[in-house]
């Protein structure tokens, strides 16, 4: 039985037997002296002991949350100014890259791509500098595969939690392959700075409709593949590397649960996005690159549900784990494709939950050594 406070407080509070003696409590730590039987002092005593501790953790969480919004703060508007610098060489280059004849233009834009380089290695600087977050990163080459290079052109495949993901990928991968170039919603183009940046980068910008409005117009459909098309034409230019978030969205449970994924962490893939890249480019891609990303507590003791992005910021996240492997391109369309994107959902599913076990064994092995 435990005879620190705790123990003597729960003693006596249900017990409600005197212990052989009570507490006085010193400057600089807690002193043990014989006295006589006083239920009702130790009840008292220890009642206000717990009360106390119960102040100092509010207290505790309450600085602890402050801070973090202060981090958060401090991250978001460093951001914000970093974006518009970084911006301002994308707009100039981007102005002149329709006067500039055709060969000239793929230069122009690798430097144009290099401001984006900028951008990430100013915000990956910030995120050390405030603590913000520890990345974990695994590479891995598949059998006969070769490393991965600024040179090559990849398929990348990801799993989708949260906005930082984004963030999290640009981190991990800066100087390993080309930077990015994904899907994203034609509504982008609106946000401010970041939306004609990603228009000048020449960054698949698609309309997203839903069901009911593809059904009455078929043409929608075929409107926004024919953008894609046109975009892809720009893979061929020079390296890059395709992002594909194939689950279309972003993870939850209750998404999950109403697509009947046979998966515990991930939604159902979908090859749309997959089989397009595959059919535009697949001659100029090198391999598909397979990222897992899971999201662990303080010390990666735990994992925990994927943050907002304003609470990626917070510090609210602090250890991520990465681990990417080069795979072949995969061969085949139609049936064959469907059947190797959901081969490799069911290792990614996998492979999540063992990264989530090792922050439980990590947890297990912290507290057994205190």
């Amino acid at each position: 039985m435990r005879t620190d406070g705790s123990g003597l407080a729960v003693l006596a509070l249900l017990t409600e037997e005197a212990p052989a003696h009570c507490v006085a409590v010193g400057k600089s730590r807690l002193r043990y002296h014989r006295v006589g039987a006083n239920r009702t002092n130790v009840r008292a005593y220890y009642a206000t002991v717990f009360l106390h501790k119960a102040r100092n953790r509010a207290r505790n969480e309450a600085v602890k949350r402050f801070m973090e919004t202060v981090r958060g703060s401090v991250a978001f508007a460093f951001i914000v100014l970093n974006t518009v610098f970084w911006c301002m060489p994308v707009y100039l280059l981007g102005a002149l890259k329709p006067l500039l004849p055709a060969p000239w233009r793929v230069p122009l834009a690798t430097v144009m791509f290099r401001a984006v380089d900028g951008w990430v290695v100013c915000v990956r600087w910030l995120a050390s500098a405030l603590g913000m977050v520890r990345l974990r990163t695994t590479m891995a080459a598949g059998d006969g595969m070769p490393a991965l290079h600024l040179e090559g052109s990849y398929l990348v495949v990801c799993n989708h939690q949260s906005w930082a993901d984004i963030l999290v990928l640009t981190f991990a991968f800066l100087g390993r392959i080309p930077q990015f170039k994904f899907f994203t919603k034609r509504q982008l183009v609106w946000v401010p700075f970041i939306g004609v940046a990603l228009w000048l980068l020449d960054f698949p910008l698609v309309r997203r409709y839903g069901r009911q409005r593809l059904r009455a117009n078929p043409e929608l459909r075929e409107r926004d593949q024919q953008a894609i098309r046109r975009a892809c034409e720009s893979f061929r230019e020079r390296p890059t590397s395709v992002l594909s978030f194939a689950e279309g969205t972003r993870f939850s449970v209750a998404k999950r649960d109403a697509q009947h994924s046979p998966y515990k962490r991930l939604l159902n893939p979908k090859i749309g996005g997959v089989a397009m890249v595959l059919e535009q480019v697949g001659d100029r891609l090198d391999a598909v690159v397979d990222v897992t990303i899971v999201y662990g507590g303080d010390g990666g003791t735990s994992a925990v549900p994927a943050p907002s992005f304003w609470a990626f910021l917070c510090g609210r996240s602090p250890t991520v784990r990465v681990e990417a492997r080069a795979l072949a391109l995969p061969s085949g369309d139609g049936d064959a494709l469907k059947t190797w994107l959901a081969h490799l959902w069911e290792e990614k599913d996998a492979a999540v939950q063992r990264i989530e076990g090792s922050f439980a064994q990590r947890a297990g092995a912290s507290n057994a050594s205190r």
